[in-house]
């Protein structure tokens, strides 16, 4: 089974200081075609900002997204998961916490960010993979057993 690590390989996690606005947050998100980013302040890692917190923190609360720091709108529970977790582990964690975006440490230390997407196409490559054993299995013949049949 695949570990997360190898889902996420060596993509680049663009990240954000809390002090930057939303709006400039949103507009990075946008441009790297991204749900979600971690949240740093000092190089520690303290929240993770998503398009979730757009909508409900931002939009729906009428705040203006130019002037408000996204240190104010990021969620600070963070979801997180080892780099040596399996993506099956990381889809169940993902599932009971209700979130579409898991923060992935190395050592303790940022490693990157998995979204739902990436860790479904990891399921569902696993499964195809194994119904075509299934069906090698299903449909093999021996040979032996093929000569005998007259």
């Amino acid at each position: 089974m695949k570990s997360i690590k190898t889902i996420l390989g060596t993509r680049e996690t663009i990240t954000v200081d809390r002090s930057v606005s939303v709006l400039e947050t949103a507009k990075l998100m946008t441009e790297h075609r991204i749900g979600a980013v971690p949240v740093v302040e000092g190089g520690r890692l303290v929240g993770i900002f998503s398009e979730r917190d757009v909508l409900t923190r931002i939009v729906a609360a009428d705040r203006n997204s130019a002037t408000t720091a996204v240190g104010d709108v990021m969620s600070s529970e963070l979801i997180v998961a080892e780099s040596n977790d399996s993506y099956e582990l990381c889809l169940n964690r993902m599932r009971q916490s209700h979130v579409r975006h898991l923060i992935v440490l190395e050592n303790g230390a940022l490693y990157g960010i998995a979204s739902m997407r990436d860790v479904l196409a990891a399921d569902i490559d696993d499964k195809s993979e194994a119904i075509t054993l299934l069906n090698a299995y299903v449909h093999y013949i021996p040979a032996d057993l093929n000569k005998t049949r007259t």
